[in-house]
Formats: C-alpha cells, structure tokens, sequence
C-alpha cells in the first residue's frame, strides 16, 4: 500500500494525515478521465494560491489548505477542479457535513466558505467559488475528481470518495457505510425478536404499564406504542417534543423488557442495561430524572414487581467514559473486537451524536443487543459532522406504519392508528420509530409551546399571531444601541416587568409558580447562604446545591458566539451590569459567584463539557488557630452520579472553563431553565436556523424572553431557513424495505 508523504509543511502534514484511513483493501478504481476543459478562470488555474488566501483570510481552515496541498504534493497532475473539491470537501466536516454535496455547491456556492456575514472590508479580495465555478457543470466536476490516485469509488485506499455527487473524506464514507450497516442488521433482526414475544405476557405487561385512567378519553397512547414497537426491535428510535415523556416512556421499556426477560424459564436473568448520553450535562440530567421515574414505576401489577425496579439501572454514563476514551487517539477500548457487556443500550439526547460517535457505538454493540435512541429530531444536530438522528426521523411525523405493524400494535396495545399514518410501502426503519405526540409540559394555554410550534413548523403567520394574545409565559425586549436599561433589568430581576400581570400569580398544576428570576436569584443564595467557618462540611454541599438549583432558574443564551451579541460580548457586558448593582465584586478573574462551563472533558477531575459550576468560598484548613479564618476560592460542580453530592475543584486546575452569565445555544442542549432568555442577533447569520430558535425556545420551562437586537426579520428569516447537512444516510431510507 502507498505510503503517503506530503510536501506541505509537517504540522499541516501531520493534522491532514488524520483525516482519512487507508486501511481498505485497493479497489477497482474507474479509469482516469479524458482531458477536461480547461479552466473557467485564471484564478483556478492557481487554485493553490488561492487556498492559502482564503485560509488567511479565514474563510476557510489551514487544515483544509493544508489536505488540498498534500493532495497536490501526491499528485501533481492533479485537476485544479479536484483540489479545490477536496478543499471544500474538507471544511465542510467543520461545519457539520458529512460531505460536500457537489451539485448544490455549483447551483449555489455563497455557502461553500465561511465567509463573514457582514462581508469583508478591504480591496483586491480574492476570488470566489462561485467566480471559480462559473461555466463549470456538474460532468465537468465530476471528471475532474476521476483520479484513480485520490478519488475512489468504494472500498479502497484512496484519500478521497466519490459517491454520485457527494465527495466524501474516505474516512466519513466508511463511517456512513458502518451506521448505515449496523442499522440494517440490527433490523433484520425485527421478525425473530417478534416472534420470540409471547402476546398474551407482552399485554399483561403493557396493560400494568400503562393503566387507563378512568374517565380518560379514548385515543392512542404513544408512550404505550412506542414501548410496543421498541420490544419487538434491536434498533428502535423514541423521538419527540419536550414534555412528550421521553424518559418516562424508555423507562417503561426498560420495565418491560426486564419483566419479559425475567420470566422467560427457569434460568431467566435479568438484562444488562447501560443509560448514556453525549455530554456530561445531559448524563446528569438524565441521573436525576430517572431515579424518580423509576421509583414511580406502576409494578404492582406485574410478576416480581420489585425484582424489575431493581433490575433497572440508574446511573448514567457519558458515551466516551461508557466506550472507553483512549488519551490522544480516536479510538476506543471497546470496538467490534472487544464489544460492551450489555443487552440493551439507551441514549439519550440522540440528536446530539455525530456520525462518527454513532460509528463507533454500533461497532462496540454485541451482535444480539438492543439500541435505543432518545431524543428530539427537531433541534440543533451535533456539534460535529452529521445529524443522524434527524436524517433517520425525516418520516416520523407521518409513521409511515405497514397494515402488517398497525394489526401487530392492535392486537398488543389496543391502539387504532389513524389510517394517515399507514402506508403499505412504509419502510423498515419507519416500523422501529414511535414520535411522541403530547406535551405534558406545554399546554393550549402556554406561549412557549406554541411559539415552538410555530417555529418548527416554519409558520411566519402563526408566529406573528402570538404575541397579541398576551401568553402569561413569553415576553420581549428589544436592545437600543448602548441603551443598557432593558438588558439590565432582565438579567438582574428578571424582567418580571416585561411579562403579563409582573409574571405573577402564574400556576403549574396546584402550586404558584414564583415570578421569573434574573442573576441576583442565584447571587443572593451565595451570599445570604454561606455557612460559618466552623460549619460541617455537609452544610457547605447543601449551600453549595442551593446556588446550583438557584443558577437553573435563569439563563441567557445566545445564537453566535462572537460579536456584540454573542457569547463573548454579553458575558462581559453582564458582568459590567452585575458589578454595577453590586453583586459581583469583579468582572475578570475569579470571584465569588462566578459560573463557569466547562469546554473540554477532563477526566482526572470527572469533569465533563457542558458542566456548570459555581465559584464559591470554603474555610481555608491551614488557618492559623485563633487567627482570622481565611477563605479560599473553590467551584462547586454537581457530581453528576445521581447521588447529588458536590465536586468542589481549585480554580488553578480548571484549564478549560469559561464565565457562563451566557451560552450558546449549542452548549444548552440537554439543559432546561425555569426561565431562558434567548437573544438573537441584530443581523442574519448562517448559524441562525429553525432548529437553533426552536432548541432555545425549548429550554425555557416556565418563561421565555425573546431579546431582539434588530429588525423582527432576522426571527422569521431563520424560522424559513433550515439546517441541511449535506450527507447521505437519508439513503438508508430507501435501501431497505419494510418486510411485514
């Protein structure tokens, strides 16, 4: 096999080296292409220079450059056309696509950089892609990638893949190919894992899982359905809106299946289950929900009722601690050579797995084992490349169930399913999917919920209709220039002012709702609730959690991180504000009450990205007896194993944390806030989409306010505008058929 070298400089050579695998068995690679007309312009005869220019200017990334030039250093005869592919092929993995989609980047190529969306000042800017590719078709592209050196068709040890008009790293294809194969084999199995159901024992459990309420109105119970669906399948997805019982409803499953196994024979055992998500947030906050749930389980009613609740696990694992992390390698300790000892594995927070993570866990899933995807198809998708979670539910909405699958769902749980959601061509994949399709937590009555609605559904006229109609939950502010007196008042109390009725006497259920909380909430718990000096260390946890559960009640998020209204520039100019009003005593540094995020896992402190922490202060023990006490600064972190302990951590050995007055709406995904306040640019950018709108609208819990800085149109032209990440596992949904 060819070893590749590379004429650009190491530190380029090295980090390019990484982004594809030559470990493949050489393929039959198509012949190379004939001549290719010659360039459109003189800038692409130059393509190299060009790179590089974009690469200074930011446009695009040095790893990018760096990739085309190792192609070019290989292949010298290689087409400016094909290095400029493989450039963009590159940067695209940066912003979240498998691939780069070649016949969507010729109809439309302002989005093939990272341009800024203000423009770029300055004179003698270089050339464009859409300048390069004008007059340039599609069969002209694609001959130009047909060299048997770079670019394969399939299996091989080629840099590059090309698959009809996707251009993939080889690396990302092999991925797409592996998740791609997991799913389908694992639904394959659906026809002997359903025939192994006994119905009458499958019945009796979900019946005592799901009793009907008296009174209660003749319908479908999803939760019950998706249970149904999930037992008979080794790959199955629970997907839907926040309040849908997500968790709920995957801990009836586990329930279930734990009660299907125990009573199996003689020999019976229960099932090994593993709980994990993407984050240590989102682990966390699974940890703490799921320990209720259980508790609360209805069991009476089945064989060895206690026996299941037992059975069911409740510590939850991030993916990389359950996979393995090996320090400074891609790679996990668990693969296909060494799989996880487990029966069923349940994800949560789905959407937020990138298609190398979901690789790398159907990999490591034993052949016989269950995997249970939870999440919500319609927010944000992962940070990194791809969105698996969403591509997979592109037809949860409309079920597509077989008559074979609707007569199986009657017969087990009762259920009629409407006939829209019945389609006899309905695929495989459509009978493993169960969209929950109730919120619990927004009613007809909440703002929240139906300005999520709205957004999701891309509806400009419902959103304008809501704000005239008053909704108890939802308020505005808009920010004028350097006018600071409506951020002021919003981050500091609240903004109760901005609400209905000052946001009082708003009810959930029987109890009185308090009144949206800005900073001075959280603040005022570290102050008024430090313990004395001479306190046991079981006080400082409990102040210590107090302020955590005050921080939740309010949070700002944002949709950039740069900029005057980014992360960045409010972080500041809250603590600008805070320190005004006195509480905070700097704005820089540590001080006490200063929240952080953690950006980047670190292991050795258990700490995980996402996690939020409160600097707060602890009796130093090598006061000097009878002198003084002194104080040392400490953060205090959720430990995050259900057992709701603290993990306090000297400021001097967090090394990648950040002040967190605001997030991105990114970094909140698996968060939920009593009250959230989400601010939207004063300009339209890339990054403002229905899925990151809908995501922060969606981690309000009880109040929401929208913080505009300029027109009313960048709302509604990012409610229009979707992600799409150029990928193609949406192939999935046609390679195999529903076999009913």
């Amino acid at each position: 096999m060819k070893r590749w070298t590379s004429k650009a400089s190491a530190a380029d050579a090295n980090a390019t080296l990484d982004l594809f695998s030559a470990a493949d068995a050489d393929a039959g690679l198509p012949a190379r292409a004939g001549k290719i007309r010659s360039a459109a312009t003189p800038a692409l005869a130059d393509v190299a220079a060009l790179l590089t220019r974009w690469a200074e200017r930011g446009w695009l990334r040095p790893l990018d450059r760096a990739f085309a030039e190792f192609l070019r250093g290989e292949a010298p005869d290689a087409h400016p056309l094909l290095l400029l592919a493989a450039a963009l092929a590159s940067h695209q993995l940066g912003r979240g696509h498998v691939c780069l989609d070649l016949a969507a980047t010729l109809a439309d190529a302002r989005f093939a950089l990272s341009l800024p969306p203000e423009g770029d000042d300055g004179v003698a800017l270089p050339a464009l892609p859409d300048e390069l590719l004008a007059g340039v078709t599609l069969a002209d592209w694609q001959a130009a990638l047909a060299h048997p050196l770079l670019v394969g068709r399939g299996a091989g040890n080629t840099p590059l893949v090309c698959v009809g008009t996707r251009l993939y790293l080889r690396r990302y294809w092999q991925y797409e190919c592996d998740v791609r194969a997991g799913i389908e084999t694992r639904l394959g199995a659906r026809d002997a894992l359903q025939a192994a159901l006994a119905p009458a024992p499958l019945r009796h459990a979900l019946t005592a899982l799901f009793p009907a309420a008296a009174g209660a109105a003749a319908g479908v119970d999803w939760q019950k359905l998706a249970c149904a669906l999930a037992a008979r399948s080794a790959f199955s997805i629970v997907t839907g809106g926040p309040g849908t019982g997500k968790t709920t409803t995957v801990v009836k499953l586990l329930a279930l299946l734990q009660s299907l196994a125990l009573h199996r024979g003689a020999d019976s055992r229960p099932l090994r289950i593993r709980l994990a998500a993407p984050t240590g947030k989102a682990a966390a906050r699974l940890n703490e929900s799921i320990a209720g749930a259980v508790a609360r389980l209805p069991l009476d009613a089945l064989p060895d009722g206690e026996r299941v609740r037992d059975a069911i696990p409740t510590e939850v694992s991030t993916l990389h601690r359950l996979l393995g992390s090996r320090p400074d390698t891609r790679h996990f300790r668990h693969d296909a050579r060494n799989p996880l000892p487990l029966d069923v594995l349940v994800v949560d927070e789905a959407s937020m797995v990138d298609l190398e993570m979901m690789a790398a866990l159907l990999a490591a899933l034993p052949p016989t084992a269950r995997l249970v995807l939870l999440g919500d198809k319609d927010q944000l998708a992962s940070v990194e490349a791809g969105a698996v979670l969403g591509e997979l539910c592109l037809r949860a909405h409309d079920a597509y169930y077989t008559p074979a699958t609707r007569d199986w769902l009657a017969a087990v749980t009762g259920a009629h399913i409407d006939a829209a959601l019945v389609d006899a061509a309905g695929e495989a994949l459509d009978q493993a999917i169960a969209m929950l399709r109730v919120s619990h937590r927004f009613t007809a009555a909440s703002g929240i919920g139906r300005l999520a609605d709205a957004v999701n559904a891309g509806d400009i006229v419902a959103l304008h209709a809501l704000w005239p109609q008053g909704y108890a939950d939802l308020a505005r502010v808009k920010l004028a220039g350097a006018d600071d007196s409506g951020l002021r008042a919003l981050v500091i109390d609240g903004g109760g002012a901005n609400f209905p009725a000052q946001g009082q006497g708003r009810r959930s259920g029987d109890d009185v709702l308090p009144p949206p909380a800005g900073y001075r909430h959280y603040l005022q718990a570290v102050r008024d609730g430090q313990p004395p000096a001479d306190a046991a260390p079981e006080a400082f946890d409990r102040w210590a959690r107090d302020v955590l559960a005050a921080h939740g009640q309010f949070q700002v998020l944002c949709a950039l991180r740069r900029g005057p209204f980014g992360v960045d520039g409010l972080n500041l100019r809250i603590a600008r504000l805070l320190g005004e009003a006195g509480l905070i005593s700097a704005t820089q540094g540590w001080y006490l009450g200063r929240p952080v995020l953690v950006t980047r896992n670190d292991y050795g402190l258990g700490l995980m990205n996402g996690d939020i922490g409160i600097t707060l202060a602890l009796p130093r023990a090598d006061s000097t007896p009878g002198a003084p006490v002194q104080w040392g600064l400490r953060v205090a972190f959720p430990a995050g194993d259900g057992t709701h302990g603290i993990k306090w951590v000297l400021p001097s050995r967090l090394q990648a944390v950040e002040t967190v007055f605001a997030m991105t709406v990114h970094k909140s995904q698996g968060s939920e806030f009593a009250h959230a306040a989400l601010v939207l640019p004063d300009a339209l950018s890339p990054i403002l989409t229905r899925e990151l709108v809908y995501t922060g609208v969606t981690r309000a819990r009880h109040w929401l306010t929208l913080v505009t800085a300029g027109s009313e149109r960048v709302l509604e032209e990012a409610t229009l505008r979707r992600v799409q990440r150029a990928s193609g596992l949406h192939a999935a949904r046609t390679a195999t058929s529903a076999a009913t």
